[in-house]
């Protein structure tokens, strides 16, 4: 498995707003989307933010509310979730009508992390880590060798190291502080009224 590139520092992608402090250590969604290009030649194409970031008004609600809830159902403090674990827990896909439109939210959360609302880890995967961590716990990809027509297969063993390779980068780009999920979050600092 190749190494993700190194994660963009909270400090470079995003921000901890003022007076924000911690209350221990967050549950995570990891999500997949376009890839934009913050530095020149730098591909983030997978984002980490604390599963707060879903309560933010500007993500679609109730929608965003319904998947956080679901997301920290019976998880560890500290576990990052993508959006194809849920799937998995949701029949396969056949009740996310009944929890809400997680396209939509990630749809809206791509520019809350690139406009800064809240803190994120970005990270460049390579096309095989992505697939890995969007096809779910227990899927399998297939890679084919053109020129040797060689098939070579990755499942749960190689998923579960590219989530150990992520959760090294988010502990080093949490050193100074944890992700935060926006500034405007009922019961958060800063929060309106």
């Amino acid at each position: 498995m190749n190494e993700p590139s190194k994660p963009m520092l909270p400090a470079e992608h995003g921000r901890v707003p003022d007076g924000y402090q911690s209350a221990g250590v967050s549950l995570y969604l990891l999500f997949a989307h376009e890839p934009y290009y913050p530095l020149p030649a730098r591909e983030i194409n997978t984002c980490v933010v604390a599963a707060a970031c879903l309560l933010h008004p500007r993500i679609t609600q109730p929608d965003g509310m319904r998947i956080h809830r679901r997301l920290v159902r019976g998880r560890r403090p500290g576990e990052i979730v993508p959006p194809a674990t849920l799937t998995q827990e949701l029949g396969g896909g056949a009740r996310w009508c009944d929890v809400g439109d997680w396209e939509a939210v990630v749809a809206g959360l791509v520019p809350l992390v690139r406009n800064q609302g809240c803190d994120a880890l970005g990270l460049g995967l390579a096309p095989i880590e992505r697939a890995l961590l969007c096809s779910g716990p227990d899927g399998t990809v297939r890679v084919v060798d053109p020129a040797t027509q060689e098939c070579t297969s990755y499942g749960p063993p190689e998923r579960e190291a590219v989530l150990n390779q992520v959760r090294h980068h988010l502990a080093w780009a949490e050193a100074g502080g944890s992700l935060g999920p926006g500034g405007h979050l009922p019961g958060s600092p800063g929060a309106r009224p």
